[in-house]
């Protein structure tokens, strides 16, 4: 048969292959069940996401009495993980009045709601608590211990050159982890104080000294390995919580508010770093004293603060009343008047620059004001704190007279 007879045949077949027709094409019907399971599923789920992003906790900050009708309310997401609840009976003197009802005293903000900035800032305030009673768990242990090792750690930031946020960033880790623990002996304080520095420098400084370098100013009483062993322990104890609002950010930010006049540059510091340095020593030295942690850090910021200026500016740069800081403001009164007599200057630190010196932790005589402080409050208060001694502790040479 020609090539062409076989093609002429090959039409005249009937075609066995035809297009199909649109129901031919559809999927097999346990594929077709399988597509629309999975439409459902992934709408339960979208709708699952909605209503997860819009479930709300009201939580009022302002008591009913206020006049005006209906008392305002702050609308916070409700975090989807357990909340660390703590119990604040045991801190009777806190001060808590006014915590919410007054205005923030920031201004007004380019990059967020000042309203909503000054909430978080006092809501992190509650969330991180101390207390001073944290040596009735440690049998072994005296209030004039912790002053010791806190005068030390300030020998070791100025040093190395640490900043004094990354100071009390340590002391709040050893505070808070000390309250978690029960019969610490005295000598693991070293320990526990040059980890929660080196914890503290690894989030504050842009170069943090090496873990070398911690264990080195121990003399000998601490091994790297001990360091990191008791990293991990402190970590789990705190629970991560790692950001309290310090002391000194509290000073910063008072004296920040108080020095705006028009442009609101809150980022950007305008008070004079004399001034700065004046007030951070005399907190330097009330956290000494195991007293200070009676007060909330804010409380204490703005004591000092009007020891130094008046009652307005403090109510203007913090929004707090007299009645909120006059205990502090009292307590803090013989502590203000030996840090007045010693010399306030600026001290030059190599690589840090002029504008930022302010902010690098300084170390004076504190342990001898503390003496001084306490003999003239056992005068007339008799009960309190004896005098600091020196015995009791490891403590390694001056870090100065190392090479």
């Amino acid at each position: 048969m020609s090539r062409r007879s076989r093609l002429q045949a090959k039409q005249q077949q009937p075609l066995s292959c035809q297009e199909e027709s649109p129901q031919e094409l559809q999927a097999p019907e346990h594929l077709q069940t399988r597509k629309r399971r999975t439409a459902e599923e992934i709408k339960k789920r979208e709708d699952g996401k909605i209503a997860k992003k819009h479930q709300y906790e009201i939580k009022s900050c302002w008591p009913p009495t206020i006049t005006g009708g209906i008392s305002p309310c702050i609308i916070i997401e409700t975090p989807h993980k357990e909340s660390v609840t703590t119990d604040f009976s045991r801190f009777k003197k806190y001060r808590f009045r006014n915590l919410f009802i007054n205005p923030s005293p920031l201004p007004e903000l380019n990059w967020g709601n000042s309203k909503d900035v000054w909430l978080n800032i006092l809501k992190k305030e509650n969330r991180y608590a101390h207390c001073k009673h944290f040596t009735s768990l440690h049998s072994s242990l005296q209030p004039h211990m912790r002053s010791i090792l806190l005068d030390w750690l300030l020998e070791v930031c100025e040093v190395y050159a640490l900043h004094r946020e990354t100071f009390y960033l340590a002391q709040d880790f050893f505070d808070r982890f000390m309250l978690t623990q029960k019969n610490i002996n005295k000598s693991m304080l070293q320990l526990i104080g040059i980890t929660s520095l080196f914890i503290a420098s690894k989030l504050e400084e842009i170069y943090a000294p090496k873990i070398q370098e911690f264990a080195y100013v121990t003399d000998g009483a601490c091994s790297e390995d001990d360091i990191v062993r008791m990293e991990l322990i402190m970590l789990k104890a705190l629970k991560w919580e790692l950001c309290p609002v310090t002391i000194v950010s509290w000073l910063n930010l008072y004296l920040q508010v108080d020095a705006l006049k028009d442009v609101p540059k809150v980022l950007l510091p305008q008070y004079s770093q004399e001034k700065f340095i004046q007030i951070a020593q005399l907190l330097d030295l009330c956290i000494l004293d195991v007293n200070s942690l009676d007060f909330q850090y804010r409380t204490l910021a703005a004591a000092a603060l009007c020891h130094y200026t008046s009652i307005e500016v403090v109510k203007k740069a913090s929004g707090l009343d007299w009645d909120s800081i006059s205990e502090c403001v009292e307590w803090m009164v013989p502590f203000a008047s030996v840090a007045k007599k010693a010399p306030v200057k600026l001290k030059n630190f190599k690589k840090v620059a002029v504008e930022d010196r302010h902010n690098i932790q300084t170390h004076t005589n504190y342990l001898d004001m503390l003496e001084e402080v306490n003999s003239g409050v056992a005068s007339t208060a008799p009960g309190q704190l004896s005098p600091v001694s020196t015995g009791g502790i490891i403590t390694p040479p001056k870090s100065t007279e190392k090479k």
